[in-house]
């Protein structure tokens, strides 16, 4: 066995985490900055009770995730591929959460989706319009229960070679279909090393046969975009962001100006209400 291995980050807690390698699962010394999902070079180092690692470097990220804490931006997840979100009838999903976190997806260079769950209660007619808004703007939308496991495979198929981040607010039933998909119940977290329960766990990183990777990130609903400028956020809202292009006045406002070019796309449906308000809601922040 090679002494210094390149593994991925699948479990990280307060001061330390397990790297899957090739060759094994390996507990090391968190080391600054790093998170699930990094991929870095561990040497092994053999003792009298059993091997552990020790982490050299973090290596070269495809895409990170991070959120603001305390009005700082943390770090929490590394080389995720796609967002999906948790949209439920009940407790209803404001669109305000969707499109943050659509923004959040875009910035963080990731693709969003969403994952209409509770298929199996009623949806009336506004929360249908609401869905039909993403549906028009070309956002991927998996109907499922994960209650009752119903077009849970079509969701498989469509995650297979995809490393997902789940988000939702409670109730939402993201833990009940982390669980559904992986087959083990997220409500009790055992360590690796046979230490017994671990309360403090961070995030875990799940992979599948079918090469789908699952991030479960505890505390991952609603989200600050405080540390985003004007710019960034309106590049989120894809169909507002294309339309200010042809705004009279480069320093529109987008509210009350002449020449406004998404007002006008506002006044013919083409840019639907409730994403305007929120974009308005979202700028002036």
């Amino acid at each position: 066995m090679k002494k210094v291995q390149t593994g991925q980050v699948i479990e990280f807690y307060s001061n330390s985490c397990l790297v899957k390698t090739k060759v094994g699962e390996f507990s090391c010394i968190a080391i600054k900055n790093v998170v699930v999902g990094d991929y870095v070079d561990v040497e092994i180092i053999q003792d009298s009770k059993r091997p552990h690692g020790k982490i050299l470097k973090i290596n070269d990220r495809v895409s990170k995730i991070s959120k603001v804490i305390n009005n700082k931006e943390k770090l929490f997840a590394a080389n995720v591929t796609h967002v999906g979100i948790l949209v439920t009838p009940s407790p209803k999903t404001s669109s305000e959460f969707i499109d943050k976190w659509i923004i959040k997806s875009k910035i963080s260079k990731l693709e969003p989706f969403i994952i209409n769950n509770k298929i199996d209660i009623d949806q009336d007619s506004k929360y249908i319009e609401k869905l039909n808004i993403y549906k028009n703007l070309n956002i991927k939308i998996v109907n499922i229960s994960a209650k009752y496991e119903e077009n849970i495979s079509e969701l498989l198929k469509f995650l297979e070679y995809k490393s997902v981040l789940f988000v939702g607010n409670s109730g939402a039933g993201k833990s009940t279909l982390t669980s559904k998909i992986i087959k083990k119940d997220l409500k009790v977290s055992t360590l690796s090393n046979d230490q017994g329960v671990h309360t403090t766990s961070i995030s875990s990183l799940y992979e599948l046969d079918q090469k789908i990777k699952i991030i479960d990130s505890p505390g991952m609903r609603d989200i600050q975009l405080s540390n985003y400028s004007k710019n960034q956020i309106t590049e989120g809202f894809e169909e507002i962001f294309q339309a200010a292009k042809d705004c009279k006045f480069n320093n529109c406002n987008h509210i009350d100006n002449d020449g406004c070019n998404i007002a006008k796309c506002l006044l013919h449906g083409e840019i639907s209400k409730s994403r305007y308000n929120n974009f308005i809601k979202l700028i002036e922040k």
